[in-house]
């Protein structure tokens, strides 16, 4: 295997070479790297500081104390970022035998044998026996085989990347149902609709040992989906968190949609608004998807750092941090085309919903996207009054 050497932020790894005229990411690659998730890895590197800073302080326990495993390592350049830019002490995991040498080497390269381990071993055999305090799934396509052993693994972070967005959003329904237990749909809010199915699973399979989650960060990125969830164990607390579990009503005619939480509630079928049949989708997270001071605190830490992707992270992050706390976002442009009218500024847009008392705000979803608490009819009376 021909390597070379790449840096991502203070780290310099030894990754493989990716060969010319090969679409990439190649499936028939000894070990995989894609230089596409710098901007995931950076973010990763960031919140995962933030999250052991605060960690040690409340523990008392210094980062050297923090386990972190990597259960998906592959080329290994997550886990050795984390371990080489926080401090804290990793095991970098993954079945592959040349992904297990090349961790190795890597280990060699940085001269970080005294805290990070590399181990060979089925992912979810490794997560049943072991406890960590952060646990981080990024694997190449859906993370739903190992969210039960990560579940019973985690102790406080649980990082989760999922890149099979077609049956997270609703593309490939059959595929979405049968490996999240979900039904997605796939329309213009669909992938806010990804990260909250994935949630809502996520929920679910913590709550079978009694654990629960808070939210510090989930966004939407490109053709992945990325969530840091705070972890704390007890049965009323997983109680607690089930009861942000619920469905969402969309009436595809008129554009309006309902939030029902609760894994068993009644929902009538008929629109309310303008009485055509709504589709349901859930069970899925109809909780908080960030935590604005933890998102505060991750901005701070990438004007600390030197990161590669330093400007779009920082965007992504504000956009995540001022996100109004609300299911789902709305489309500008397509309720625009739906009413007759030409989109105004979204800028200008969301100010007037704002004058008239209304919650309102961008999102990092898409260019066009916001959401309010406005109703559907409110929020048509403004773009009426801006066209």
């Amino acid at each position: 295997m021909d390597i070379r050497a790449v840096r991502e932020g203070e780290t310099e790894v030894l990754v493989p070479v990716h060969v010319e005229g090969v679409s990439f990411p190649p499936s028939q690659a000894p070990v995989f790297y894609n230089p596409a998730m710098e901007l995931n890895r950076d973010i990763s590197v960031a919140a995962t500081a933030v999250f052991v800073r605060d960690l040690s302080a409340q523990r008392d326990m210094g980062p050297e104390n923090i386990r972190y495993v990597d259960a998906l390592s592959a080329s290994g350049i997550r886990g050795l970022r984390i371990a080489n830019e926080t401090g804290i002490h990793a095991t970098l995991n993954d079945w592959s035998e040349d992904a297990y040498e090349l961790i190795q080497r890597n280990i060699g390269h940085l001269d970080l044998g005294h805290r990070i381990e590399a181990t060979r071993r089925n992912a979810n055999v490794l997560l049943h026996e072991s406890r960590f305090n952060i646990v981080d799934i990024d694997p190449f396509g859906t993370p739903a085989p190992f969210l039960s052993a990560a579940a019973r693994s985690v102790v406080h972070l649980l990082e989760i990347t999922a890149t099979d967005t077609a049956p997270l959003c609703g593309a490939h329904l059959h595929s979405g149902i049968r490996k999240y237990a979900a039904i997605p749909f796939n329309n213009e809010y669909h992938s806010e609709m990804g990260v909250r199915i994935l949630l809502g699973k996520i929920a679910r399979e913590l709550s079978v040992n009694d654990k629960a989650m808070s939210p510090l960060l989930s966004h939407a990125t490109r053709h992945y989906v990325r969530t840091y969830l705070r972890i704390e164990k007890g049965a009323k607390r997983a109680d607690s968190m089930l009861e942000q579990v619920g469905y969402v009503a969309h009436c595809a005619s008129c554009g309006s949609r309902q939030c029902f939480p609760g894994l068993a509630t009644f929902i009538d079928k008929k629109c309310p608004r303008c009485l055509s049949e709504r589709m349901i989708a859930g069970p899925l997270w109809l909780g908080r998807l960030h935590e604005p001071g933890f998102c505060s605190e991750v901005l701070t830490e990438i004007e600390n750092r030197k990161l590669g992707t330093k400007e779009q992270a920082r965007k992504l992050i504000e956009l995540c941090r001022d996100e109004l706390d609300i299911p789902m976002f709305y489309d500008q442009h397509l309720m625009c085309k739906k009413i007759g009218v030409s989109p105004s500024d979204i800028a200008g847009f969301i100010n007037e919903l704002r004058s008239r008392g209304f919650a309102a705000s961008r999102t990092h979803f898409s260019g066009t996207s916001f959401k309010t608490d406005a109703d559907i009819c409110d929020i048509e009376s403004v773009l009426i009054a801006l066209r």
